[in-house]
This record gives structure tokens, sequence and C-alpha cells, in this order.
């Protein structure tokens, strides 16, 4: 049974990204379009189209051209969203870095990625400029000054207005965001200018946000959710978007009153500390209208608690980057606690039997598959993988398992796939095996996802030993060699890691002990 969207079938525009994003432009050149939500330093969209246009003319005279790969290795900041538009403009490819990441993570992504530029901050060059150098990265330029780079504003200074680059929107890369699909280490997903546009427009024909509001854009940009759901779509509607490089709970709070922010997007673990944070009584956030919480799953209970805290709407969607990303998204004011509402515009799904591969019909959970213009090119560089994710009809398998009601409305009820999703961060359990496994005292590894209660989940390590060695002694090697949010938190040490007779390590039974033994103890 194919399940679709109860919306109504959309036109998606044959446009590119960026004319897309400021056809707006021109008409709203003196509303604020974006916010540093520290400074207050304000764009307008008219000065906001100008810098793109000025970057692109600007790099372009620096040799970058279409298909050129350009790489940002920073936080939330207005030089990121003119970086990335500017990119776009001229037809190339960004690929956005967590800048949490270690020079050698950053490394691995520059040259799998093919990037020839940086952009960075100050407070980075200490990781980036090693990794740049061993990525062979050409020119590396920072937001403000720093020894080493060029400053990004020189780039801006171009009186160039070059034309957008004429694209082919179905074909032509325009973000090239690291995710690790259902297994395994980071892949390069290519979505096209056609992915992130009809999402947008998928995005705002349920009427997440519109002009009229003030959006707080806290979600890092380098992650889809914050690209696309905040960042482009609330330029694409003629928002304004008022930028946190952190979360923060009283710049958070401080922000939400200052800028009068009426929607914000965020993930589990912030909904919890508002649900229940002293801080929120000594702010004005009665402007707040709806908060979208995505990227793990949110509770009822929790949503509810700071739906009444903080006086309005907690609602949920769902995606994957791969999905550009929005699949699921709950109607304005008819929202179900726990639910991740019905499917997108233009979206079609299944609900697939595990065992038999038989499509099922509703209140029966099975693996969700989807399908839509918002579905990735595929996986750069990895034909297997993409073939893996993405069948010959076009069905996009999500690893997860999901039931559909009658009135279609959808739930996460558990996952195939093996990522870890540390307050909302993918975390690849490969990756972190593969580190202990250099470990000399380590024989044998396996990671899985531990529930934890204001994270979600945490990574937790099942260890087979060769030589003595603290679990404290294993979680400091770990955390030296990848970013925060990747780091062993729990160490079990057992004698045997269970095995399939290929030698698969067998996750779920190690999962299911660790469900067991965690029951137990409530």
């Amino acid at each position: 049974m194919i399940i679709r969207s109860p919306h109504p079938e959309i036109a998606v525009p044959d446009i590119a990204l960026t004319p897309y994003i400021l056809r707006h432009a021109e008409r709203l050149a003196a509303k604020p379009a974006l916010i540093d939500g520290l400074s207050g330093r304000t764009l307008t969209y008219g000065e906001f189209a100008r810098a793109i246009r000025s970057t692109a003319a600007g790099l372009s005279d620096r040799g970058f051209s279409a298909g050129d790969v350009f790489a940002i290795y920073a936080p939330n900041c207005i030089e990121y969203a003119i970086a990335f538009h500017a990119v776009s403009w001229l037809g190339g490819v960004t690929t956005t870095v967590n800048p949490a990441y270690t020079a050698d993570e950053l490394e691995h992504q520059l040259k799998d990625s093919g990037a020839s530029r940086l952009l960075t901050t100050p407070e980075l060059m200490a990781k980036a400029e090693p990794a740049a150098h061993g990525a062979g990265i050409s020119e590396i330029y920072v937001v403000g000054e720093a020894e080493g780079a060029i400053p990004f504003s020189d780039v801006s200074k171009s009186d160039g207005d070059l034309p957008a680059a004429i694209v082919d929107t179905a074909k032509y890369t325009v973000a090239l965001l690291y995710s690790s699909g259902t297994t395994g280490l980071p892949k390069g997903v290519m979505l096209t200018h056609q992915n992130l546009v009809a999402n947008i427009e998928q995005t705002a024909a349920v009427g997440v946000y519109g002009e009229d509001d003030v959006a707080l854009c806290l979600l890092p940009i380098f992650h889809s959710f914050g690209l696309q759901v905040l960042l482009n779509v609330g330029l694409a509607a003629g928002a304004t978007l008022v930028l946190l490089p952190r979360f923060e709970i009283e710049s958070f709070l401080a922000a939400v009153e200052q800028y009068g922010v009426t929607y914000t997007a965020l993930v589990p673990p912030i909904v919890l500390i508002l649900s229940a944070h002293e801080a929120v009584d000594r702010y004005d956030v009665s402007r707040l209208q709806r908060i979208t919480c995505g990227a793990a799953p949110l509770s009822a209970a929790v949503s509810r608690a700071c739906a009444n805290r903080l006086g309005c709407a907690v609602e949920q969607g769902y995606g994957l980057t791969e999905t550009a990303p929005v699949t699921h998204v709950t109607i304005p004011g008819r929202n179900v606690e726990g639910k991740i509402g019905p499917l997108a515009p233009n979206t079609e799904a299944k609900i697939v039997d595990l065992v038999s591969g038989e499509s099922l019909g509703a209140n029966s959970p099975g693996e969700l598959w989807v399908r839509g213009p918002q579905v990735m090119k595929g996986y750069h560089k990895r034909p297997e993988a993409t073939a893996a994710m993405i069948d010959g009809d076009g069905w996009l398998h999500t690893g997860d398992i999901a039931c559909v009601d009658d009135e279609g409305s959808f739930a996460i009820v558990d996952r195939l796939k093996e990522l870890i999703k540390y307050k909302g961060y993918q975390v690849a359990p490969a990756e972190l095996e593969a580190v202990l496994l250099t470990h000399p005292s380590v024989a044998d590894a396996a990671v899985i996802p531990s529930p934890d209660l204001e994270t979600g989940e945490i990574p937790k390590a099942f260890v087979v030993v060769r030589n003595p060695v603290t679990a404290e002694e294993l979680m400091a090697f770990v955390a030296d060699r990848v970013a925060p949010h990747k780091k062993v938190r729990r160490v079990e040490f057992i004698d045997r890691i269970p095995k399939s007779p290929t030698g698969k390590i067998l996750r779920r039974v190690l999962v299911e002990q660790e469900r067991l033994a965690l029951a137990t103890t409530i």
C-alpha cells in the first residue's frame, strides 16, 4: 500500500536555489533578513542580495567556478549564509563541516569532498590550517582576521555583479552534506538545486512560518535541519532570521525576548531544558508561537511540558539529510503529541514488513520508505551505498521503523539503522570502533546507542581487552581523537563481541541486552 500526502500536489519551480531564495529581495530590500543574535549586526534583504553577488564576483575573480567545492567550517554567522549562496550563485558546491570536528576529521571531509577553498573563523584556525594543508586547499578565508588566512571581507569587496550561473537544477549538486546514512562512516549526500527548492516549497505549503515571522536560527547551518528548515525556508519566505552560534540558555532566551522571536526549530535536548529551566521565568517569551522539533524522537511528556512552560505549540517533523531533509511535517494547529505528522506535499511512503518485504496498512509497524522530489541525487563517489539506500523504483529506505494511523499521521517507533543520535547529531558506531581498536589494550570493540534522558542517546562501548585498561582511560583515548559529540561516554568490558558468521557485529543483540539491563534498574 502506497501512502500519499494529504496535501494537494504543488508545482516545483525549475529555478536555481539562490535566485529562488532572492526572488523577494527587491520588494523586501529594507527589511531585516539576517541578524546576529549576539551583536545585533543586521543585513537587510537588499544588503544580503548585494553581498551574495559581490562575493560571487570576488570568488570568480579568484578562480572559483561552477562545479568547484567550497567548504565552510564555522558556527552560525551572517557570513555563512553569504558564502553558501555566493557559491550557489556561481553553480558551485558547498560542503558544510561540523565546527566541532578535529583537524583529522576536517581533513578527511575536505579530501573526500574535493574542496578547493575553506571558510572558517579565527577560533578554528588552529585546526583548520593543518587540515587545509593536508587536503591541498588552495585558499583559506576567515571571518575577521587570522594569520595564514585571507579576510572573507576582502573577497566580498568585488565591484563585479555576475549573473547567476545557468544550471540543470535536477543534476547540479549545490550542497554536499555529510551523513552516515543507515550505517558506516560519514558519506557525502549530494543535494541538487531541485532537491532544496522542492523541499522549501513542500515545507512552505504546509504553512510552517512566513514573511511576518521572526525565526531564531540556533540549529547549526552545517546540518540539513538548520540549513533548510531555518535558513533557506526562512529566507525564501521573507522572514527575519536571528542567528546564534551555539545554545546557551540565557542568550537564547534573551534573543527570543529582544527580537520578538515567533518561531524556531530545536532538537529534543533543548526542548527538555526549556521545559524545566528556571531562567525561562526571567524573560518575556510571549511572542514565541511555535517550535518545530526534529533530528531525534521527542516524547509526548516533554513536548507537553515545554508547550505549557512557554505557552506555545511544540510540534514534530521528520526527515533525513538524504531527503533535504523534510518528509513529514505537522500541520499547524493539528499537533498530535508523539507523532511526526503526515507526509509533506508531493511525498509518498510505504510501511514495509521487516521479514516479508510486503507493504503494510495502518497501525502496523514496519520500515519506513519514502519517495519524492526531495530525495537526494546520491552519495558522493559511493554508487553502491546509493543503490543500497535508494531502490530502482526511487524508494529511499530510511532504516526507521514507523507506524501510520488511520488519519495518515506517522510515528517513529524504533530504528533499524545503527546510528547513535546524541543531541540530534549523528554518531557512527563504526567510526568509534575503529578508534578504539587502535588502542594497544583493546582486542575487539562494539559501540551502540545507550538511552539517556538528557541527550537522547550516548555512545556506549563494549570492549574486549588484551591488556588491563580502565574505562576512564579508554574514554579519554577516544575523546582526544574525535569531536565532543562523538565521545564514548560509557564502557562495559565483556568477553566476546557477538558477531554473525560473516563477522558482522550483531549490535542489535547488544542493544537488546542494554535495554534489558536498564529496565531492571528502574
